[in-house]
């Protein structure tokens, strides 16, 4: 079967039905951060490439059928052999390449509840989406509670662990002498936030999760969303401020009294309806999120 059919045949089966759906690029384009971090983009979620003398540490790996992709696309970079992948989650899109890459030889590393996600029958419910328990290969091999560090080739590469905020196991992977953070779909840039509810996620959860990769960053850190492209500490703090916005709007129309359909009605994401460009989500989702969190038990 052709590899664009192979694509969109598997994209049609783990995508829900909401509009807009997830788009992927089917080809994976390189971005240079400095001589020694990449981030590959196209196929799935960003993938952070950071590449030492003695091998090669990924920051996700992409949608399954990217892995032969994936790997030609760090073979154009270096020859040297993956050592190492983190998964900022554990969402297909991002961990994808796990089993084809253990296969390979690389060690798989991420929070505990990435591995408990995975290894059981799962629903992603705000895309309608079921999720398989993954093959033992793709599991994580080396888990964490909180945080861990990898000291490699000179750099100190911090995996902090945020409490729910797009699901319940997300991390976040901080380069500390590339000054370059990797936040994983806790930032989505041009696109509302998706909100993985039933699997951990909080809508509050992403705000206090922007809130801490800002602690982390200044003026001049690259930023590496889990979809778009590489961004920024100004741009961060712009989408959280919406978030924030979001979250005060509804709050107010439910003081009030009004149903979650008057809530929608109201439009409180009208300022920012035509700029999220890249949405995952139409701007129901954040609303709704919202509204969940403002009135608990409704």
């Amino acid at each position: 079967m052709h590899a664009l059919t192979v694509w969109f045949a598997w994209l049609s089966t783990v995508v829900g039905t909401p509009q807009p759906r997830p788009q992927f690029e089917p080809e994976i384009t390189a971005r240079k951060i400095t001589d020694s971090l990449y981030v590959l983009d196209g196929a799935g979620g960003n993938v952070a490439v950071f590449i030492w003398e003695d091998g090669v540490l990924l920051v996700d790996d992409k949608i399954p059928p990217a892995s032969p992709k994936l790997q030609a696309a760090v073979a154009k970079l270096t020859p040297k052999p993956i050592r190492f992948v983190v998964n900022t989650h554990w969402h297909p899109d991002h961990r994808g390449g796990n089993a084809a890459l253990a296969g390979e030889g690389a060690v798989i590393v991420a929070h505990e509840n990435v591995r408990r996600r995975m290894s059981v029958d799962g629903l992603v419910a705000v895309f309608a989406t079921p999720q398989p328990a993954s093959p033992p290969r793709a599991l994580p091999i080396v888990t964490f509670t909180r945080d861990v560090k990898f000291h490699l080739g000179g750099e100190e590469i911090s995996v902090v662990h945020v409490d729910a905020a797009h699901t319940d196991g997300d991390s976040f992977v901080r380069f500390g002498e590339a000054n370059a953070l990797h936040m994983g779909d806790c930032y989505l840039k041009n696109s509302y936030p998706v909100v993985d509810y039933n699997n951990g996620g909080s809508y509050a959860g992403t705000i206090a999760a922007a809130d801490a990769a800002l602690d982390m960053a200044d003026a001049g850190t690259r930023i590496i969303p889990g979809h778009g492209s590489v961004s920024n500490e100004q741009e961060l703090r712009e989408w959280r401020g919406m978030l924030a916005a979001i979250l005060e709007k509804v709050k107010a129309l439910a003081a009030e009294g009004k149903s979650l359909e008057q809530v929608k009605a109201a439009r409180p994401t009208r300022e920012w309806d035509g700029k999220m460009t890249k949405s995952f989500v139409t701007a129901d989702h954040p609303i709704e999120e919202a509204y969940r969190e403002t009135t608990p038990g409704k």
